[in-house]
């Protein structure tokens, strides 16, 4: 793998980063699943199409505008740049969108079932249960406009028969709650395979939670 940077400086760093986590995760495999970061001046950096994260290197990296017109960069950006696009236009507060093939996130995918918040840090972090898009096409302006609708109040939801997509502030917390809603979908998918009853938290405690999520995107 090629040399990751330790403490990212600038949002290019945190993509770079978070895309070689991404992969020594798990969370991907080969050059699936992309990364996106808003810079500064308001642009958008991205991954590129078709591009190994264990070489990925920050020369790879794509700038674009929230068009999607490349102002930066000599290769192609993701394919399914509009899915990052649609919903950093849509809400300022956000800075990061990652797109994963997380396997038990997946598995709820598939069966277009949302995964429950169950766990207290689900609410805090996501914002309540992971909801799951109604299916459009991979790579498609209506995906993005799907994908953007979800994430009104959730840092993360479904792919249908597809993946996960996570949000954030920087790429580092929206690969957090990557990891965060794939190890809950696992609990979940472990405690059905016991046969075991699952309970839902509190409504009081989801409403007070939810708040929490809330305060911290605004705030971010």
């Amino acid at each position: 793998m090629a040399d990751r940077v330790a403490s990212p400086t600038t949002t290019r760093e945190a993509v770079l980063d978070a895309a070689h986590r991404m992969l020594a995760a798990g969370l991907v495999e080969g050059t699936s699943g992309n990364i996106s970061g808003r810079l500064p001046d308001g642009l958008v950096c991205l991954t590129p199409s078709s591009v190994a994260y264990d070489t990925m290197t920050l020369d790879d990296l794509v700038v674009v505008d929230l068009a999607g017109t490349v102002v930066e960069g000599h290769r192609a950006p993701t394919t399914e740049k509009d899915l990052h696009l649609a919903t950093l236009r849509t809400y300022p507060e956000l800075g990061s969108v990652i797109h994963t093939h997380a396997v038990h996130a997946t598995m709820f995918a598939l069966a277009r079932e949302p995964i429950p918040a169950v766990i207290e840090e689900v609410v805090v972090y996501v914002g309540g249960d992971v909801p799951c898009c109604d299916y459009r096409g991979t790579g498609t302006a209506e995906l993005g406009e799907e994908v953007a609708a979800r994430l009104a109040d959730r840092g993360a939801a479904l792919l249908a028969n597809h993946g996960l997509v996570t949000c954030a502030a920087t790429p580092e917390k929206a690969l957090h709650n990557a990891a965060l809603v794939e190890r809950t979908a696992q609990i979940v998918w472990g405690a059905r395979a016991m046969g075991a009853t699952i309970h839902p938290l509190p409504e009081r405690v989801n409403a007070d939670m939810a708040g929490v999520y809330r305060f911290i995107r605004d705030n971010p």
